[in-house]
């Protein structure tokens, strides 16, 4: 089940219908119900902030739910609230800042997520036009794709040995016109290929700044 069918709640309940779930969209705003009408299992227009409509909606059928409610905190917070009490364990929220998101936990949401700033700390990362994609898994590591450096162009990963000289690890190899190709001690990097690199983010900087 989702609540709130907006930019980020939209593309949660999109994307989980493309991988075979079915799934329940609801949103007070009449628009958006008639734009996910045919995307989804089943679109409601409805206020779900009171447990008696989240029961007549069949929301405990439900083994997950996604509260993507961004601007209305406290139609937010009693959401999470209103599935809590009806015995959905598994509830995703949508946080504006840390006192929202402090409020969310404590009031039944297991899983706490910032879009717009992991968003934009994920471009701010990528402004370096050597990185291709990025997600940073704390505040200190992350996974990146990049273009190989020119360092270790030429030279067999175990040759190279960029996990001792450069502190990351390379896990993949994407080569063009070929599938992607997991990184081993003999794989040779060719200057054209995208490398899949885990570490800690300022050493993956450095290493594609090579």
């Amino acid at each position: 089940m989702v609540v709130g069918l907006g930019r980020f709640g939209g593309a949660v309940a999109r994307t989980l219908e493309n991988m075979g779930h079915e799934v329940l969209g609801a949103d007070t705003d009449p628009a958006l119900v008639q734009e996910f009408a045919a995307d989804l299992t089943q679109v409601v227009e409805a206020d779900c902030t009171d447990t008696k409509t989240l029961e007549s909606l069949g929301a405990k059928d439900f083994d997950s739910a996604v509260v993507a409610i961004g601007t209305d905190i406290e139609a937010s917070l009693l959401t999470v609230l209103a599935l809590a009490d009806i015995g959905i364990a598994n509830i995703w929220a949508k946080a504006t800042n840390d006192n929202h998101a402090r409020i969310l936990e404590r009031t039944g949401a297991r899983h706490v997520v910032f879009p717009e700033q992991r968003m934009g700390e994920r471009v701010a990362h990528l402004l370096n036009e050597r990185l291709r994609d990025f997600i940073a898994f704390d505040t200190e590591y992350a996974i990146a794709k990049l273009s190989a450096p020119e360092p270790i162009v030429g030279v067999p990963l175990l040759t190279s040995d960029c996990r001792k000289r450069f502190d990351v690890t390379i896990v993949g190899v994407k080569r063009e016109g070929e599938d992607f190709i997991h990184a081993v001690p003999d794989t040779i990097i060719f200057p054209d290929d995208e490398l899949v690199v885990s570490g800690r983010i300022r050493d993956i900087e450095r290493f594609s700044a090579l």
